[in-house]
């Protein structure tokens, strides 16, 4: 069944979408992401990007975003068929083209105070058999241009969030062996289920799951530790945590003094790591999907925080041309503490969708750093926060390094080690 096919099905998908449950959940989660997810300000812009699938959730979030006092909520949708169309037909020598003009736009309004909502849950395979290297092409000329004001979120300057729709091209690569709308259903009931949403008042459970992933934060945040050592399977690694590094968790305060959820779902507590101080050997526990390949069985190595050799069975071309985007695209800018029984790895669902698998599993992150995840940075250029550990690149990509068999501990100064996680679990509870 090809896209178009796929995607005429979502308004039939066996009745499950027309219903009154559908639409009490997805009035819900439109709740939740316009004031948990964002928090709205009165009087503050809000501007969603979504996959055209995604007007049902669309409408809801914006009907939420107004109720909060939103002043504009702006929406660019993108398409399937068309982004398709490119790698299909485009003249070779324009895949370094980006639409800067909408970037710069959207930097400007962010600069402005602009709330950003971002829908996922577009077809994990859609360029699957396209020219990989038109791709790499494509993503690395979009990073430049979107650069600015992806500075200006991971900096954390305002309020954004990300949840997920369902599409019938997504779910027939979740659920490859279910009729389609059974597909959709069985999709749309795990997003509702992970993200929260089920309950009589998910406003109030997420202020609940928040506090506890507080204090976790704030147990790491107290304890200081210089390093993690990840243990388990394939798995021997040690990384190095940035000198005055911040771990954060669930709500923050963004730099304009609202406090949101960037991600629905969310089951981490995360930091940054430091540049230069990664050694050893990581295999991952999951899956990676990116831009149309799924890259199985990643095995790597570091040495001084730069990765020096590298393995997958499947997608290591992919793999190879995502370290070579630039210098800082062989270094972490993150390292992530999940629960092995958080609700994603419960579901036992792989998403191909790194905003729900990054959240069944500890994880760690090539690229660029969150400054928003160290202490005392206002006022720092790139160089100063480099020289703490910070890292630079046009990437941010997650993949997942826990399981039930990963034992992680914490490093103090004088190299004495505290146990943190035992087979994927928490041993200390704040």
């Amino acid at each position: 069944m090809d896209i178009m096919a796929l995607q005429n099905t979502q308004g039939a998908a066996g009745g499950y979408l027309a219903s009154a449950e559908f639409a009490t959940m997805l009035d819900k989660l439109g709740e939740v992401a316009a004031r948990t997810g964002l928090n709205v300000a009165h009087g503050q812009q809000v501007i969603i990007t979504a996959p055209l699938h995604a007007v049902p959730l669309v409408r809801r979030i914006t009907e939420h975003a107004y109720k909060a006092g939103a002043s504009l909520v702006s929406t660019f949708y993108s398409d399937e068929e068309t982004t398709l169309a490119r790698y299909k037909y485009a003249a070779e020598d324009t895949f370094d083209t980006a639409a800067g003009w909408l970037a710069g736009g959207m930097t400007e309004a962010f600069r402005n105070g602009a709330a950003r909502m971002a829908i996922t849950g577009s077809n994990p395979a859609l360029l699957a058999g396209q020219n990989p290297e038109r791709i790499s092409r494509a993503s690395r000329a979009n990073s430049r241009v979107n650069r600015p004001a992806m500075e200006i979120i991971t900096n954390f300057d305002v309020n954004w969030c990300i949840v997920a729709a369902a599409s019938p091209a997504w779910a027939a690569q979740i659920f490859p062996d279910l009729p389609v709308d059974q597909a959709v259903e069985k999709l749309w009931q795990a997003i509702f289920s992970v993200s929260r949403i089920t309950g009589e008042n998910p406003v109030a459970d997420w202020e609940a799951h928040n506090a506890v992933l507080h204090r976790r934060a704030t147990f790491l945040n107290n304890a200081r530790y210089s390093a993690l050592h990840f243990k388990g399977p394939g798995t021997d690694l040690m990384v190095g945590l940035a000198d005055g590094h911040e771990w954060a968790a669930g709500a923050e305060k963004a730099g304009n003094g609202i406090v949101c959820n960037p991600n629905i779902p969310t089951e981490e507590v995360f930091t940054t790591p430091h540049r230069l101080k990664v050694d050893g050997t990581v295999a991952a526990t999951k899956p990676l999907s990116h831009q149309g390949t799924l890259i199985e069985d990643i095995r790597v190595r570091f040495e001084a925080g730069r990765i020096v050799e590298m393995h997958a069975s499947k997608g290591e071309d992919v793999l190879a041309r995502v370290l070579d985007t630039d210098e800082g695209a062989r270094r972490l800018g993150e390292v992530a503490l999940v629960p092995n029984s958080s609700p994603i790895s419960r579901s036992g669902i792989l998403f191909q969708n790194t905003l729900f698998d990054e959240n069944a599993a500890s994880h760690i992150a090539l690229g660029q750093s969150y400054t928003k995840c160290m202490r005392d940075t206002a006022g720092l250029d790139e160089a100063a926060l480099a020289a703490r550990g910070a890292n630079s690149s046009m990437i941010h990509i997650d993949w997942m390094i826990g399981s039930g068999e990963i034992d992680v501990d914490g490093m103090d100064a004088k190299g004495e080690r505290v146990a943190l996680m035992r087979k994927g679990e928490w041993v200390i509870e704040a």
